[in-house]
């Protein structure tokens, strides 16, 4: 299994553009999915501040995989006009970035309410996503997530059936915390997925390292590799980082029985959890 390409949301190892290029380098990481930089979200950054981050990664080799965007992670009774504007200052800072990669969710659903009620609604505004992005190189990926519309593989699918163009990242840890079985998630959901997060979780909803959970990763990275997959990006959520609250707004992810005192030794325990694993 060691043919994959390891790729990390390297704010998870310090706030600095420079402490997650040291993190990088020193696990041999090359690609990164960018979410929050010196202490901001990508999303509040402009396009010269993106072009500075850009320069800088091209100094030290490293390149930006995916956008680890917000978008989509806002109620689906919220402004989406406010929405689609961010989402296009997003998509150009993607260009700036050369990312190839542009996660999104698919909107919180009341809790007293039924997810299939919005199953239109959701469409809808994804499908407002697709236009934008028409004629990019970039790809957009839906992440399946805790309270969202998408956050069951039944939900991903009408998704990707209806918009083949958006594609699926897999997050073993999410489903599971949804208590959705992660192999046969797999399977029914294949032919369209992208890439996959690294990241697991016991039923009780605690994160743990890859392997210690109830996600199955040896498995699902089998059957990832026999569908042509490479890209593995690590999500360690394995210890309190900055802007951790406000990226999960309604739900929130418990720190397992492995307690790291520092960011740093926290993601370099779920990158060589992994390395374990597909070495």
């Amino acid at each position: 299994m060691n043919n994959f390409k390891l790729c990390a949301f390297t704010d998870e190892a310090g706030n600095s553009l420079e402490e997650q290029i040291l993190a990088m380098k020193q696990n041999n990481i090359h690609y990164m999915e960018i979410r929050g930089v010196n202490g901001k979200n990508i999303s509040t950054l402009t396009a010269d501040q993106v072009k500075q981050v850009y320069s800088r990664l091209q100094s030290e080799g490293l390149e930006v995989w995916s956008i680890g965007s917000p978008i989509g992670k806002i109620g689906i009774k919220d402004n989406f006009q406010e929405h689609l504007d961010l989402f296009s200052h997003m998509l150009e800072l993607a260009y700036i970035l050369s990312a190839k990669s542009f996660r999104l969710f698919s909107f919180y659903i009341p809790k007293e309410e039924r997810h299939e009620d919005y199953k239109d609604e959701v469409l809808e505004r994804m499908s407002r996503f697709c236009e934008i992005a028409e004629g990019s190189d970039i790809t957009l990926c839906h992440e399946n997530e805790k309270g969202i519309y998408g956050d069951k593989p039944e939900r991903c699918l009408d998704i990707h059936k209806a918009l083949p163009k958006i594609r699926a990242i897999f997050d073993p840890a999410n489903f599971v915390q949804c208590q959705v079985e992660t192999y046969s998630a797999f399977k029914l959901m294949a032919p369209y997925i992208h890439y996959m997060h690294i990241k697991d979780a016991k039923l009780d909803g605690n994160v743990v390292p890859s392997g210690m959970g109830d996600g199955k990763i040896p498995q699902l990275l089998s059957l990832y590799k026999e569908i042509g997959g490479n890209i593995l990006s690590v999500e360690p959520h394995l210890t309190i980082f900055n802007g951790l609250k406000e990226l999960e707004k309604e739900e929130t992810s418990k720190v397992g029985v492995s307690v790291y005192p520092t960011q740093r030794l926290a993601f370099d325990a779920a990158v060589n959890a992994l390395k374990r694993i597909i070495i």
